[in-house]
């Protein structure tokens, strides 16, 4: 019997036993165990070595092999893996004589790689696909022509998109709105419209048009381009398509922030005659439009303007959420009205709104920055009694801040409080030593020189005028009195001299 077993073909040596019979006698695909979805991953992620020993160390691997287990290891070592060592696994996957690669699993590892942003394996791993005949799915399309535009790839993307036959990938519906839609979420509009003018039949319904109509607004609200926004809005209503409260708070963006660079006095005037069209059209502004405008508003440090809309959004029957106080609080806190600022927190208490982190956080690094530690620590104790959690960041920040104006005691007892509340904090517990940390407080001093100067014509005395002398931190007047001219030079000490 055993001259009977033995194989004619001695190459088949090479084979394992199990495989050989799997191959033979199975009709589906096996099941990867946990087991080899964990030494792949491993050898994948942990691997030492060149990428050819990668390869070595997969061939003496005992695994069972199928395609399932390709796209489980690419999904769970993308984010461990270095991305040459992943795609020097996927191809050897092809390689393999136990794999066989279906074009599902080839669209998905092309996405992937494209979540990595690797343009060079994308570039190695759609042109084998165009090699191998097979067909590159439309998501697969949409998520390369994102990643090449992000990449800043446009010619690229956009020979792709020409060449979407070549893959058997139809330039329907679906792959015209993708390429529109990466272009414009970098401001590539020109070329955005390019492809709409030459795939007019391809987005017909009135559906696609508006959503095509979106995209290039946003496409010129990115560039800030008020003028071809209002174009596109008005395209908009020539072709019978009604605009909807998107594409009012993307010209409406667009527009403040082209104001808040070149005509700031214009921000509420012309943001109000927005909203007022939109009203015309049934399309009450929304909280979010209001914050747009508060948003442009506290970057100029307009506290009167923003308390108007702020008061305007609750006479419009428009209820603020936490994103409008946090924007009002913000600017009133940066121009030095912390007692507004604190009355406009605790309103946002009393109509029950609970914000996130974030705005406890940036607020009471505002408050630190501008050297209000007690509004700060209010917050703080606000903080605490909403329950967010998250409190390390804010520790972290006070302790030593207090400890850095001298006020020890009471950065200590902020310290026992994180660690009696089981925080893992940052800062050491060195900070607490005043023989370590160095006290700072701002201190300004004024030190005149005056130097008389003779002049022969006698004028009578005028204000003196300051000039800005080229050196920072000085200043220098200039009087005239009985003939003589006056100089006094100012010199100014600045915060942070060490006491």
């Amino acid at each position: 019997m055993k001259p009977l077993l033995r194989p004619k073909c001695s190459n088949l040596r090479i084979l394992n036993s199990r495989r050989f019979l799997r191959c033979w006698y199975c009709t589906y695909s096996p099941t990867p165990g946990s087991s080899d979805v964990e030494k792949l991953c491993d050898v994948v992620s942990n691997g030492i070595g060149s990428l050819d020993d990668l390869e070595t160390s997969l061939n003496e691997l005992k695994v069972t092999f199928c395609s399932s287990l390709v796209t489980q290891v690419l999904d769970s070592s993308k984010k461990e893996a270095p991305t040459r060592r992943l795609l020097r696994f996927f191809l050897w996957s092809e390689k393999c004589i136990d794999v066989r690669l279906e074009d599902k699993d080839y669209n998905h590892a092309i996405r992937v790689f494209a979540e990595k942003k690797d343009f060079v394996a994308l570039e190695m791993l759609i042109s084998n696909l165009g090699k191998q005949k097979r067909e590159m799915e439309s998501s697969t399309f949409s998520t390369v022509a994102e990643t090449l535009v992000k990449l800043g790839k446009v010619d690229e993307a956009l020979g792709i998109f020409k060449n979407l036959e070549k893959l058997k990938c139809p330039q329907d519906s679906t792959t015209v709105t993708a390429i529109i839609s990466a272009l414009c979420s970098k401001g590539h509009v020109k070329r955005a419209e390019g492809v709409v003018y030459h795939h007019k039949d391809k987005i017909s319904s009135v559906e696609l048009k508006l959503l095509t109509y979106r995209n290039l607004l946003h496409g010129w609200s990115v560039q800030e381009n008020v003028k071809e926004s209002r174009r596109v809005l008005k395209d908009m209503k020539g072709a019978g398509i009604k605009p909807d409260l998107f594409c009012y708070n993307t010209f409406l963006k667009c527009l403040c922030k082209n104001n808040l660079k070149s005509n700031p006095s214009g921000l509420v005037p012309d943001a109000l005659n927005v909203m007022i069209e939109m009203r015309t059209y049934a399309i009450p502004p929304t909280t979010i439009s209001y914050n747009i405008l508060l948003s442009c508003l506290g970057k100029t440090r307009r506290v009167k303007e923003s308390i108007q809309i702020f008061n305007t959004m609750r006479k419009t029957g428009c209820s603020p959420d936490w994103v409008s106080y946090y924007l009002v609080a913000r600017v009133l806190y940066l121009t030095g009205r912390f007692g507004k600022g604190k009355q406009m927190v605790d309103e946002m208490i009393e109509d029950g709104l609970v914000p996130e982190r974030k705005f406890y956080y940036d607020l009471i690094g505002i408050l630190c920055g501008v050297e209000r530690v007690n509004y700060a620590l209010e917050l703080l104790d606000l903080m605490k009694k909403s329950s967010l959690g998250g409190y390390e960041t804010v520790y972290d920040l006070l302790i030593p801040k207090l400890c850095r104006n001298g006020e020890f005691q009471k950065g200590k007892e902020l310290y026992d409080e994180a660690i009696a509340m089981g925080l893992t904090l940052e800062c050491s517990s060195d900070v607490l030593n005043p023989s370590i940390t160095k006290v700072f407080k701002p201190v300004r001093k004024m030190e005149n020189e005056v130097a008389v100067l003779e002049t022969p014509k006698r004028k009578p005395v005028g204000k003196l005028k300051p000039i800005i002398n080229v050196k920072k931190g000085k200043k220098l007047f200039i009087g005239k009195r009985k003939g003589n001219k006056m100089m006094v030079r100012q010199k100014i000490k600045k915060k942070g001299s060490s006491t």
